[in-house]
Protein backbone atom coordinates (compact mmCIF):
# COMPACT_ATOMS: atom_id res chain seq x y z
CA UNK A 1 0.00 0.00 0.00
CA UNK A 2 1.64 3.19 -1.58
CA UNK A 3 0.91 6.58 0.82
CA UNK A 4 2.32 9.86 0.49
CA UNK A 5 3.75 10.68 3.99
CA UNK A 6 4.92 13.89 5.47
CA UNK A 7 7.65 13.42 7.83
CA UNK A 8 9.31 15.85 10.74
CA UNK A 9 11.86 13.92 12.39
CA UNK A 10 12.52 15.90 16.06
CA UNK A 11 15.37 13.69 17.81
CA UNK A 12 14.71 15.88 20.89
CA UNK A 13 10.94 15.03 21.19
CA UNK A 14 10.60 11.30 20.12
CA UNK A 15 13.60 9.92 22.75
CA UNK A 16 12.17 11.14 26.15
CA UNK A 17 8.45 9.44 24.96
CA UNK A 18 10.53 6.55 23.97
CA UNK A 19 12.69 6.06 26.91
CA UNK A 20 9.42 6.20 29.20
CA UNK A 21 7.71 3.40 27.27
CA UNK A 22 7.63 -0.24 29.02
CA UNK A 23 9.67 -1.46 25.99
CA UNK A 24 12.46 0.53 26.62
CA UNK A 25 12.36 0.02 30.41
CA UNK A 26 16.22 -0.48 31.27
CA UNK A 27 17.29 -0.25 28.14
CA UNK A 28 20.67 1.55 27.22
CA UNK A 29 19.93 5.36 26.71
CA UNK A 30 22.46 4.96 23.59
CA UNK A 31 19.68 2.03 22.02
CA UNK A 32 16.86 4.89 23.04
CA UNK A 33 18.45 7.82 21.05
CA UNK A 34 19.49 5.15 18.09
CA UNK A 35 15.65 4.45 17.40
CA UNK A 36 14.97 8.20 18.42
CA UNK A 37 17.21 8.80 15.67
CA UNK A 38 15.75 5.97 13.23
CA UNK A 39 12.20 7.44 13.87
CA UNK A 40 9.80 9.87 12.55
CA UNK A 41 6.99 11.86 13.54
CA UNK A 42 4.03 11.91 11.47
CA UNK A 43 0.94 14.03 11.37
CA UNK A 44 -2.34 12.25 10.60
CA UNK A 45 -6.22 13.16 10.04
CA UNK A 46 -9.13 11.72 11.11
CA UNK A 47 -9.70 8.76 9.18
CA UNK A 48 -6.37 8.08 7.36
CA UNK A 49 -5.65 4.36 7.27
CA UNK A 50 -1.95 3.99 8.18
CA UNK A 51 -1.90 0.34 6.79
CA UNK A 52 -3.89 -2.49 6.27
CA UNK A 53 -3.69 -6.02 7.09
CA UNK A 54 -0.95 -8.73 5.49
CA UNK A 55 0.96 -5.28 4.33
CA UNK A 56 4.51 -5.49 4.42
CA UNK A 57 5.81 -3.94 8.00
CA UNK A 58 8.18 -1.20 7.46
CA UNK A 59 7.33 0.74 10.92
CA UNK A 60 6.09 0.34 14.27
CA UNK A 61 4.08 3.30 16.41
CA UNK A 62 3.55 4.82 19.31
CA UNK A 63 1.17 7.13 19.35
CA UNK A 64 2.17 10.56 20.80
CA UNK A 65 -1.44 12.17 20.83
CA UNK A 66 -4.86 11.57 19.25
CA UNK A 67 -6.16 8.27 18.93
CA UNK A 68 -6.17 4.84 16.43
CA UNK A 69 -8.16 2.32 15.83
CA UNK A 70 -7.05 -1.53 15.24
CA UNK A 71 -9.70 -3.32 13.18
CA UNK A 72 -9.96 -6.78 11.45
CA UNK A 73 -12.35 -7.33 8.39
CA UNK A 74 -14.07 -10.86 7.74
CA UNK A 75 -14.48 -12.41 4.29
CA UNK A 76 -17.78 -10.57 4.29
CA UNK A 77 -16.29 -6.80 5.13
CA UNK A 78 -18.07 -6.76 8.62
CA UNK A 79 -15.60 -4.72 10.69
CA UNK A 80 -14.35 -6.12 14.02
CA UNK A 81 -12.80 -3.49 16.12
CA UNK A 82 -9.48 -4.85 18.48
CA UNK A 83 -8.37 -2.03 20.32
CA UNK A 84 -8.89 2.01 20.05
CA UNK A 85 -5.51 3.45 21.60
CA UNK A 86 -5.14 6.67 23.03
CA UNK A 87 -1.56 8.67 23.50
CA UNK A 88 1.52 6.53 24.57
CA UNK A 89 0.71 2.96 23.43
CA UNK A 90 2.47 1.18 20.87
CA UNK A 91 1.18 -0.83 18.16
CA UNK A 92 2.25 -3.02 15.10
CA UNK A 93 5.86 -4.03 17.04
CA UNK A 94 4.23 -7.75 17.34
CA UNK A 95 4.69 -7.46 12.84
CA UNK A 96 8.28 -8.96 13.38
CA UNK A 97 6.74 -11.97 14.82
CA UNK A 98 4.35 -12.13 12.05
CA UNK A 99 6.48 -13.06 9.20
CA UNK A 100 6.98 -8.86 9.04
CA UNK A 101 3.05 -8.51 8.25
CA UNK A 102 0.70 -6.48 10.13
CA UNK A 103 -1.82 -8.96 11.80
CA UNK A 104 -4.73 -6.23 11.73
CA UNK A 105 -5.68 -2.62 10.38
CA UNK A 106 -4.92 0.44 11.62
CA UNK A 107 -6.62 3.76 11.35
CA UNK A 108 -6.26 7.12 13.09
CA UNK A 109 -10.07 7.96 14.25
CA UNK A 110 -9.03 11.75 15.73
CA UNK A 111 -6.51 13.79 14.64
CA UNK A 112 -2.98 12.51 16.10
CA UNK A 113 0.58 12.60 16.02
CA UNK A 114 2.19 9.09 15.64
CA UNK A 115 5.94 8.01 15.98
CA UNK A 116 6.97 5.81 13.48
CA UNK A 117 9.72 3.20 14.37
CA UNK A 118 11.30 1.08 11.55
CA UNK A 119 10.84 -2.84 12.27
CA UNK A 120 14.16 -4.04 10.67
CA UNK A 121 16.06 -1.67 13.34
CA UNK A 122 13.45 -3.70 16.07
CA UNK A 123 14.28 -7.07 14.83
CA UNK A 124 18.26 -6.29 15.01
CA UNK A 125 18.20 -4.84 18.25
CA UNK A 126 16.39 -7.65 19.53
CA UNK A 127 18.75 -10.22 17.90
CA UNK A 128 21.49 -8.06 20.06
CA UNK A 129 19.84 -6.91 23.25
CA UNK A 130 18.51 -9.40 25.91
CA UNK A 131 16.33 -6.67 27.62
CA UNK A 132 14.69 -5.58 24.41
CA UNK A 133 13.30 -9.23 23.75
CA UNK A 134 12.42 -9.76 27.38
CA UNK A 135 10.42 -6.20 27.51
CA UNK A 136 8.39 -7.57 24.35
CA UNK A 137 7.71 -10.75 25.96
CA UNK A 138 6.41 -8.64 29.14
CA UNK A 139 4.66 -6.48 26.82
CA UNK A 140 2.70 -10.17 25.12
CA UNK A 141 2.10 -11.05 28.88
CA UNK A 142 0.39 -8.04 30.05
CA UNK A 143 -1.47 -8.72 26.65
CA UNK A 144 -2.65 -12.03 27.04
CA UNK A 145 -3.85 -10.82 31.20
CA UNK A 146 -6.00 -8.03 29.64
CA UNK A 147 -7.42 -10.58 26.92
CA UNK A 148 -8.58 -13.25 29.80
CA UNK A 149 -9.80 -10.00 32.14
CA UNK A 150 -12.15 -9.14 29.44
CA UNK A 151 -13.36 -12.45 29.08
CA UNK A 152 -14.11 -12.44 32.93
CA UNK A 153 -15.72 -9.25 32.31
CA UNK A 154 -18.29 -10.44 29.61
CA UNK A 155 -19.30 -12.94 32.47
CA UNK A 156 -19.26 -11.53 35.33
CA UNK A 157 -19.39 -7.50 35.26
CA UNK A 158 -22.70 -5.83 33.60
CA UNK A 159 -22.36 -2.95 30.79
CA UNK A 160 -22.05 -0.12 32.70
CA UNK A 161 -19.39 -1.49 35.02
CA UNK A 162 -17.43 -2.84 31.92
CA UNK A 163 -17.29 0.84 30.86
CA UNK A 164 -16.12 1.92 33.44
CA UNK A 165 -12.96 -0.44 33.38
CA UNK A 166 -12.00 1.00 30.25
CA UNK A 167 -12.62 4.55 31.77
CA UNK A 168 -10.41 3.73 34.27
CA UNK A 169 -7.81 2.04 32.01
CA UNK A 170 -7.12 5.43 30.84
CA UNK A 171 -6.35 6.79 33.78
CA UNK A 172 -2.75 7.30 35.00
CA UNK A 173 -1.78 5.05 37.87
CA UNK A 174 -0.81 7.61 40.19
CA UNK A 175 -4.04 9.57 39.17
CA UNK A 176 -5.89 12.16 41.77
CA UNK A 177 -8.70 12.39 43.64
CA UNK A 178 -10.64 13.33 40.06
CA UNK A 179 -9.35 13.09 36.53
CA UNK A 180 -10.99 14.26 32.76
CA UNK A 181 -10.17 12.63 30.47
CA UNK A 182 -10.90 12.98 26.23
CA UNK A 183 -12.83 10.54 24.39
CA UNK A 184 -12.94 9.72 20.61
CA UNK A 185 -15.63 11.97 19.30
CA UNK A 186 -17.39 9.22 18.00
CA UNK A 187 -18.28 6.73 21.04
CA UNK A 188 -19.51 3.99 18.64
CA UNK A 189 -15.89 3.19 18.22
CA UNK A 190 -15.77 2.55 22.17
CA UNK A 191 -19.24 0.26 22.07
CA UNK A 192 -17.55 -1.68 19.05
CA UNK A 193 -14.40 -2.09 21.43
CA UNK A 194 -16.33 -3.40 24.36
CA UNK A 195 -18.90 -5.73 22.04
CA UNK A 196 -22.03 -3.69 22.65
CA UNK A 197 -24.33 -2.39 20.40
CA UNK A 198 -24.15 1.53 20.10
CA UNK A 199 -27.89 1.45 21.65
CA UNK A 200 -26.91 -1.17 24.60
CA UNK A 201 -23.63 1.57 25.29
CA UNK A 202 -25.49 4.19 25.72
CA UNK A 203 -28.14 3.13 28.00
CA UNK A 204 -24.91 1.42 29.49
CA UNK A 205 -23.35 5.09 29.92
CA UNK A 206 -26.50 6.75 31.71
CA UNK A 207 -26.98 4.28 34.34
CA UNK A 208 -22.67 4.41 34.71
CA UNK A 209 -23.75 8.37 35.50
CA UNK A 210 -26.03 7.44 37.96
CA UNK A 211 -24.14 5.61 39.96
CA UNK A 212 -21.09 7.46 39.81
CA UNK A 213 -19.48 10.72 39.49
CA UNK A 214 -19.47 11.15 36.08
CA UNK A 215 -20.28 13.93 33.57
CA UNK A 216 -19.63 13.48 30.25
CA UNK A 217 -19.89 16.46 28.16
CA UNK A 218 -19.14 15.64 24.24
CA UNK A 219 -15.58 14.05 23.98
CA UNK A 220 -14.82 15.23 27.53
CA UNK A 221 -14.89 12.85 30.50
CA UNK A 222 -14.97 14.62 34.28
CA UNK A 223 -14.63 11.90 37.00
CA UNK A 224 -15.32 13.39 40.10
CA UNK A 225 -13.95 10.97 42.48
CA UNK A 226 -11.81 7.96 41.38
CA UNK A 227 -12.62 5.73 44.22
CA UNK A 228 -16.15 5.53 43.58
CA UNK A 229 -16.14 4.42 40.23
CA UNK A 230 -13.50 1.85 41.39
CA UNK A 231 -15.64 0.85 44.15
CA UNK A 232 -18.35 0.40 41.23
CA UNK A 233 -16.32 -1.36 38.73
CA UNK A 234 -13.91 -3.55 40.20
CA UNK A 235 -15.30 -5.03 42.95
CA UNK A 236 -16.86 -7.06 40.18
CA UNK A 237 -13.54 -7.85 38.91
CA UNK A 238 -10.71 -10.33 39.98
CA UNK A 239 -7.69 -7.44 40.26
CA UNK A 240 -7.82 -4.17 41.92
CA UNK A 241 -6.90 -1.00 40.34
CA UNK A 242 -4.64 -0.31 38.92
CA UNK A 243 -4.68 -3.40 36.39
CA UNK A 244 -1.04 -4.78 36.83
CA UNK A 245 -1.29 -5.26 32.55
CA UNK A 246 -1.19 -1.19 33.12
CA UNK A 247 2.62 -0.80 32.41
CA UNK A 248 2.74 2.10 29.67
CA UNK A 249 5.05 4.51 31.97
CA UNK A 250 3.33 7.56 30.11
Amino acid sequence: MSQAHAYTNTHDIIAPILARHSMFENVPAETVALFANKAKLKPATKSKVLFLRDDPAEWFYVVRYGWVKLFRETLEGTEAVIDVLPSGHMFGENSVFENDQYSYSAEVIEASELIMLPTELLKQTIADNQTIALNMLASMARHHRQQSREIEHLNIQNAPQRIGCFLLRLCPQETARSITLHLPYDKTLIAARLGMKPETFSRALNKLKQETPLTINGPTVEIRDIEKLVNYTCNHCSDSFPCEDLNLKR
